[in-house]
């Protein structure tokens, strides 16, 4: 298993984000159960329930999520003498955050049925996540 400090290094995320993407995480599988057991159509009455709903805690910690970072990378770009090192970590936190975006938006879709993509280009960002993880993850200085 990882420790959290070498989560935070490999993904770029600091303890909040992670705590943030769990509590959504949560909020997910509990939506996920009730709509795959039905009883999310009898919760919501007037309101079909659709993919899009059951992944909208998940949407809605993305734009939390982005909004804590924009606002740690603006104050780390105003308060550091190492402007570099705060636009690195603001770029890696968008390209984390919209990669993620992606793919939910296009699962909510292809479980929907409203698009014809294979699975494979479904979970492309993902794929593409990964590699960026993997980079990053070489070029950090090993220290244990």
């Amino acid at each position: 298993m990882f420790k959290l400090s070498e989560l935070v290094r490999w993904l770029g995320l600091t303890e909040f984000e992670i705590l943030l993407n769990l509590c959504g995480l949560l909020m997910f599988t509990i939506t996920l159960s009730l709509k795959i057991s039905g009883a999310l159509n009898n919760i919501a009455l007037d309101v079909k329930s659709d993919w899009f709903a059951v992944f909208s805690p998940l949407f809605f910690i993305d734009i939390f999520n982005a909004y804590f970072c924009v606002i740690v990378g603006i104050r780390m770009y105003l308060d550091s003498d190492n402007k570099r090192k705060a636009l690195n970590r603001f770029m890696w936190s968008t390209y984390f955050l919209v990669l993620i975006a992606i793919f939910k938006y296009l699962l909510c879709l292809k479980l929907s049925g409203k698009t014809g993509l294979e699975y494979s280009e479904v979970f492309s960002p993902i794929f593409v996540l990964l590699q960026l993880v993997a980079v990053r993850a070489c070029q950090l200085p090993n220290s244990i």
